[in-house]
């Protein structure tokens, strides 16, 4: 059996991928395999999934960016996410936090807004990439807030999070993994976290809902198969993930990423697909955001 994590190996997908294959792997008896298949934004992996055999033996690592390309590439896939993959299980959840540069003024979120209108268009907002989860927590800010800063986009997380540390540019959405141990040394500094609830990894960082009530977004991880994988397979994998999320040990490697657990039935992660598309279509349709 094969996992098709559509992101390059390491990194928050490809390690909770890892940690469900090991756990599927024996649980089930047989080996896990996963399979990197990175590129254009996630749809070259996902495509591999959508023409495999419908048969339980092809597995997909779905991710935020899986809603997000319905509306960034419409028109231009060959295949319709929400039709052509049948949801399995949530993994889990990873908070964005909004995080700048020390030389930024203002150390709260009201105080950047405050900051950010006094000065339209100075601001310099970092992402891994146009159409990026980041990019877009980055739009809906700016939409909720009537705030304008400037978009660059980076090739990947990792140039984007070097030139915030360097000052280069002031401000970006990342996910909690990847900049935590920055915001803990003082060289970032976390305004709020994106999600609807605080971060047990930063206790102390409000969330920006607390200040722009209704804003919400989370990374989330879940695992889909082919359109008209067989009704007792989706159960089986579905009961199997969700008694892997109820481990401790399971849940601890988890929660050290800064995550929250995201159990729940075939239909619950469903939901979450459908709800995701349609918010992140809406934001990408008002910024008019075009894939690159």
């Amino acid at each position: 059996m094969r996992v098709i994590v559509p992101f390059a190996p390491a990194g928050t997908t490809d390690i909770a991928a890892r940690l469900m294959g090991q756990w599927l792997s024996e649980r089930l008896g047989q080996p896990f395999v996963i399979e990197n298949r990175p590129g254009a934004s996630t749809t070259i992996g996902t495509e591999v999934v959508v023409r495999a055999s419908a048969d339980g033996y092809t597995l997909l690592l779905a991710t935020t960016a899986s809603a997000i390309n319905t509306t960034l590439f419409e028109g231009k896939l060959n295949y319709n996410f929400l039709r052509d993959i049948v949801p399995i299980a949530g993994i889990f959840r990873v908070p964005n936090v909004m995080v700048v540069h020390p030389s930024v003024p203002g150390k709260t979120v009201p105080e950047f807004i405050a900051y950010a209108k006094a000065n339209p268009r100075k601001l310099n907002m970092a992402s891994p990439g146009t159409g990026s989860p980041p990019h877009l927590l980055g739009e809906l800010f700016m939409m909720m807030t009537g705030t304008s800063m400037i978009h660059v986009p980076y090739r990947g997380s990792g140039p984007a999070l070097i030139d915030l540390l360097a000052g280069q540019v002031q401000v970006g959405f990342d996910p909690l993994p990847a900049s935590i141990e920055y915001v803990r040394a003082g060289r970032l500094r976390a305004l709020a976290v994106c999600m609807a609830t605080r971060s047990h990894a930063l206790p102390d960082v409000p969330t920006v809902s607390e200040f722009v009530p209704g804003y919400e977004s989370s990374a989330w991880y879940g695992i889909g198969a082919p359109r008209d994988t067989p009704a007792k397979i989706v159960e089986k994998l579905n009961k199997e993930i969700n008694a892997g999320l109820a481990d401790p040990n399971m849940k601890a490697r988890l929660v050290d990423l800064g995550g929250t657990v995201l159990a729940g039935s075939p239909a619950d992660f469903g939901k979450l697909l459908g709800s995701e598309t349609e918010k992140w279509g809406k934001v990408i349709r008002s910024a008019n955001i075009k894939a690159e």
